[in-house]
């Protein structure tokens, strides 16, 4: 049976944006309420899934492997922190490749959903660009969320914001999470 996801962007929505890349783990810095916001939902019907351009890869700055065992370290975070994530799709290319999986494109959500049986009309993607939600509209999920944090407060306020199907916004991950999920009281 297909289950529904939330699909997450990584920069901007779980660790803050980094102007030179995250190229080490030196150069990431958690959200505190992202961290307590997946505690919240670790329960919840579901998949949680990061789905994250890392042109770093591409622009020859860092590895695939250094991508992936950053990747690796946040979700170990993650889990120590209650939370969970239960797979990672990563478009090493950069923006110059001609790929189909660098949001705005849908690829990673697509590839998502086939690997993982994942239900897109009942799914959401959350991200601070407005690439992902792009990304998200192309893949057909039931909504695309732009987040404030990040580049998204800026992201918002540009004239392509306008041009595209409404979207919801909030402040933070742990607001669009909890309108999405509410919490028993």
């Amino acid at each position: 049976m297909k289950q529904p996801a939330i699909f997450l962007d990584r920069d901007g929505v779980i660790i803050e944006n980094c102007s030179n890349y995250v190229r080490s783990w030196a150069d990431v810095e958690l959200f505190p309420q992202a961290l307590a916001a997946l505690a919240a939902v670790h329960d919840s019907p579901y998949r949680i899934i990061l789905v994250t351009n890392q042109s770093a890869v591409g622009r020859g700055l860092i590895s695939y492997e250094t991508a992936a065992a950053i990747n690796e370290r946040l979700l170990g975070v993650i889990r120590a922190a209650g939370g969970r994530v239960d797979a990672v799709y990563m478009c090493p290319h950069g923006p110059d490749d001609h790929c189909d999986c660098r949001k705005p494109l849908p690829g990673l959500l697509l590839r998502a959903a086939a690997e993982l049986d994942i239900d897109l009309p009942r799914s959401v993607m959350i991200g601070d660009a407005l690439s992902d939600v792009q990304a998200g509209q192309a893949a057909g999920v039931s909504q695309s969320i732009l987040l404030r944090t990040g580049r998204g407060a800026a992201q918002e306020q540009l004239p392509a914001a306008s041009d595209l199907p409404a979207f919801p916004v909030y402040d933070t991950l742990a607001g669009a999470l909890s309108a999405l999920i509410p919490t028993p009281p």
